[in-house]
């Protein structure tokens, strides 16, 4: 077995897993959501205190070890998680390239999800949060939209 498809699970699966997880938290998030700088993160969301949580997922060791992007992620949230499926090896996470002082891990499957490290409190800026809150609430009204009605698809920033 490849180890992208690592006892069955996919990005998918494991977004699925930490979006219940999240939902049973009251946190809500919003997947492959555009960051400015041309970034997308796998998950994005806000809890029931307005803090915003993103989520990246990992389901190749390759993919983990090769991505020198993921920095990036911390100027646009509160919290940081790493997701990975069950069965993962997590052990690199543990090291100072990826600040485990500043980011929590989450295994999660296609059911449900489980915090293993939990994620500290980092705190955005007020303005800085108010931006992302603001920018994920369009971007979730206007895929609600397009939902709704496919013909809204051409008008609007997509984000």
């Amino acid at each position: 077995m490849t180890e992208s498809l690592l006892d069955g699970h996919t990005a998918a699966h494991v977004a699925r897993g930490v979006a219940r997880l999240f939902a049973r938290n009251d946190i809500w998030c919003l997947a492959e959501m555009p960051l400015r700088g041309g970034r997308r993160a796998d998950l994005m969301g806000v809890d029931p205190k307005g803090r915003v949580i993103i989520v990246e997922i990992k389901v190749q060791r390759g993919d983990l070890l090769g991505d020198g992007k993921w920095p990036d992620y911390l100027d646009h949230c509160d919290r940081f998680y790493w997701g990975v499926p069950p069965g993962f090896d997590h052990s690199p996470l543990d090291g100072e390239g990826y600040r485990p002082d500043s980011c929590g891990i989450i295994v999660a499957d296609g059911y449900d999800g489980e915090i293993v490290r939990p994620a500290p409190l980092v705190p955005l800026a007020a303005a800085r949060r108010k931006v992302e809150i603001e920018r994920l609430a369009r971007a979730s009204l206007r895929r609600a939209t397009v939902a709704f009605d496919p013909h809204c698809s051409p008008w609007g920033v997509i984000e």
